[in-house]
């Protein structure tokens, strides 16, 4: 009897060991991933071995469901900048067109980094970012979701088009399309740098300056200190903010008045949101034509918010295209916030412009790696 328990105890002795070595064994190998993505930050992509390869496309791309094709496919770097659209989903079984997209934004960005463009700033936004925190901000939550299985990211975001979120991100309604593409403007206006909107924010967080980068939070705090404060909470997932203010000339008094709820018969309350809107977004208009005027002499027209990718295209060179806001400068100036006024059709686009890059070693625009599966 005494035998058989200290056979028990043996086992379970060894069990426990195998389960401990097993889990070391797992430790060692998501150390070495970590470690192996991170080489990604500071050796160009012609470099990479498999093990690299296969690291960046778990951890940095948050990709873990096309490992093992990558693994059996995809032996180097080198093969991975010639991929094509038609080897990434009959190669790797990538049958969602947003997920082409994506790693084909990725690959270009990287081809165009080792001919000494540096990254884009587009690169330090993963999907978490995208799909929490710049959502929240916009003030449309609740397709979270949506960009989240998307794994849209700040290159897929630049190429967004309004069709694209209507067909591929659910987005319906108009009015929310039309705020996301303005929010996809600001981040080109500012070259996807998230230090410098982030800084601009903390700068006008107690002062009603600068609207053109306020959150929606930003604006709903901004219509409580307006003494509309019984209003401020009807614009949770409306997606009003700062840039619908400031970039968007349709989005006037009438327009804001209905996002808030406000009832047609009390004009002096329409008044009054229209006066305090004419403070606030006409100084914002001219000024940000003001401060682009002064780099280039006349007013620049606003950067595009979509460079367009057909699903069934292998091409990943940046084109011209029209842009759906069809925004210019020049149109906002002089433009009134009416309160009898009505939402009109956006006014006529820009080309596409591609997003600065820094110049110098294409990896010193990479400030971290985004651990995204650990």
């Amino acid at each position: 009897m005494c035998g058989c328990v200290h056979a028990d105890v043996y086992t379970d002795s060894l069990s426990s060991l195998s389960t401990q070595q097993h889990s070391l064994s797992d430790g060692e190998e998501q150390l070495d991933r970590l470690q192996q993505a991170e080489l990604t930050r500071n050796m160009p992509m012609s470099l990479w071995k498999a093990g690299v390869v296969q690291a960046w496309l778990e951890v940095v791309m948050a990709m873990p469901m096309y490992i093992r094709a990558c693994t059996e496919n995809v032996k180097s770097g080198k093969v991975l900048l010639g991929l094509t659209d038609e080897d990434l989903e009959l190669g790797l079984g990538i049958s969602k067109p947003m997920h082409r997209r994506k790693l084909r934004l990725a690959i270009e960005d990287y081809r165009e980094a080792e001919a000494g463009q540096g990254l884009s700033k587009a690169a330090e936004m993963d999907h978490h970012w995208v799909a929490k925190s710049w959502l929240s901000d916009v003030g449309l939550p609740q397709y979270s979701q949506a960009f989240q299985n998307q794994l849209v990211d700040g290159r897929v975001l630049n190429s967004l088009s309004r069709r694209d979120l209507e067909r591929l991100l659910n987005v319906t309604t108009e009015s929310h399309q039309n705020s996301l593409l303005l929010a996809i403007q600001l981040l080109q206006l500012i070259n996807f740098n998230k230090e410098v909107l982030q800084a601009r924010r903390a700068q006008c967080e107690h002062q009603h300056q600068d609207p053109v980068v306020w959150t929606c939070h930003r604006v709903m705090k901004w219509i409580r200190d307006i003494d509309l404060k019984e209003y401020a909470d009807s614009l949770h997932g409306r997606g009003v903010h700062g840039a619908m203010l400031a970039l968007d000339p349709s989005f006037d008094a009438d327009a804001m008045g209905r996002a808030l709820g406000i009832p047609s018969h009390k004009h002096m309350l329409h008044r009054h949101l229209y006066e305090e809107m004419k403070a606030l977004a006409i100084p914002a208009r001219h000024s940000r034509v003001e401060q682009d005027c002064d780099t280039s002499g006349t007013p620049p027209q606003s950067p595009s918010v979509v460079s367009r990718y057909n699903d069934e295209s292998v091409s990943m060179r940046r084109r011209p295209g029209k842009s759906p806001l069809r925004f210019s400068p020049k149109t906002a100036i002089g433009r009134g916030l009416g309160y009898h006024g009505s939402c009109g059709s956006l006014p006529r686009e820009a080309r596409v412009q591609a997003v600065p890059r820094t110049k110098g070693s294409p990896m010193h625009t990479y400030n971290s790696v985004e651990i995204t599966n650990v």
